[in-house]
């Protein structure tokens, strides 16, 4: 990986987008094993409809994850300094989410940039929005 240089990126540039394939059940019971988060709604059809809900959907925090691949693909995950989002919209299954980011402000004093993130899905609807600040060299 090849860092960004703070002196080299501006305020609007974005970030390399994320294309995500379509979200599928296999993807979902993969999540819940890694992250330990086997809460029903996510991966049992039965619960999920007498909770009101069509089928299963995906976790919030696999949205949030996508996000911070977007990021650390951009920079070292070292250099995370703040991720912050807002969980806008449920992602359900066949969902093919694609992340992006923009530089949206640049700080001298710690050489800090803080991007825009987001989720959206195929119909345009995002899903997960935030922010986050990294620091360069």
């Amino acid at each position: 990986m090849n860092t960004p240089r703070y002196d080299s990126v501006q305020v609007g540039d974005a970030l390399p987008t994320l294309q995500l394939p379509a979200i599928d059940r296999t993807t979902l019971a993969l999540f819940a094993g890694a992250s330990g988060d086997h809460n029903p709604i996510h991966i049992d059809i039965d619960f999920a409809r007498r909770a009101g809900m069509s089928d299963v959907f995906a976790h919030g925090m696999l949205s949030m994850a996508w996000l911070g691949r977007l990021l650390t693909d951009w920079a070292p995950q070292s250099r995370l300094r703040r991720f912050d989002v807002r969980f806008l919209g449920i992602t359900h299954l066949a969902n093919a989410i694609s992340c992006s980011g923009r530089i949206a402000e640049k700080r001298d004093a710690d050489r800090s940039v803080r991007i825009e993130v987001q989720s959206t899905n195929q119909h345009g609807q995002t899903k997960v929005a935030g922010d986050a600040w990294i620091s360069l060299p």
